[in-house]
């Protein structure tokens, strides 16, 4: 299987950051890692051996993106309208950086966001928030609301809670999306939604699902016998799924 490691010096986020190229073909997808993850948590979790025959065959084309999260979202020791204003530029290096390096190698127009836990909300939201670069998101074992706690997960925000924090929470926003272009947009796309029904994010999940259909936007959402939010699920769900 065809696989290239990349690194280069970004001027969005200021420090090096790395990514993991597989396949020689096909979709683009982008993968983000799981919460404070790293570039090669997807090929390490059996992921990528998961797909071995997608990949050979020329179907897909991996780009496995490292994550900040550390830095932005869980990081509890700057305030929280810092945390966010890191996530955009997170976001801004993804977009800015990432999105032409991956046309770059592969003319394919065709991009999918894909992400496990953590990783599924940053697949979900900066699709929600720039669906003109997607076509399809498969988003597994996913939290859509990060400024509510639930069971033992914490919110991310303490107490605070501003514009940008809702403008970045899908099931917030996406309820009161009205402009017909952006719909458009979204609605050419498909959202494939995964959860487990003992995961303490189904409801969240459900939400999600239920404002995607309130606004007529394609997508599946199946849910799976257990908590299903380990390894060996992904492996199973990507196989089906991507």
């Amino acid at each position: 299987m065809h696989r290239e490691y990349h690194k280069w010096f970004s001027h969005r986020l200021n420090r090096d950051m790395e990514l993991l190229v597989f396949g020689h073909a096909g979709a683009r997808v982008l993968v983000f890692p799981t919460r404070r993850g790293r570039f090669f948590d997807f090929e390490d979790f059996g992921l990528v051996n998961a797909l071995t025959d997608k990949l050979e065959s020329g179907n897909l084309q991996l780009f496995c993106v490292d994550s900040i999260d550390a830095e932005s979202l869980y990081s509890k020791w700057i305030p929280p309208h810092e945390r966010v204003h890191r996530h955009l530029q997170y976001e801004k290096y993804i977009l800015e950086e990432v999105l032409p390096f991956t046309r770059s190698k592969n003319s394919q127009p065709f991009m999918i966001a894909l992400g496990c836990s953590f990783g599924a909300y940053h697949a979900m939201n900066i699709a929600l928030r720039h669906p003109a670069w997607f076509g399809k998101v498969v988003a597994l074992s996913g939290r859509y609301d990060l400024s509510s706690p639930v069971e033992c997960f914490r919110g991310l925000f303490d107490t605070y809670y501003d514009e940008t924090i809702y403008f970045n929470t899908p099931t917030h926003f996406l309820p009161n999306l009205h402009d017909e272009g952006t719909l458009a947009l979204l609605r050419r796309m498909h959202f494939l939604i995964a959860i487990g029904q003992e995961d303490p994010f189904l409801d969240n999940n459900r939400a999600l699902s239920f404002s995607l259909g309130e606004k007529q936007i394609p997508h599946d959402l199946y849910v799976w016998e257990g908590r299903a939010h380990r390894a060996e699920y992904w492996q199973q769900m990507v196989k089906v799924y991507l």
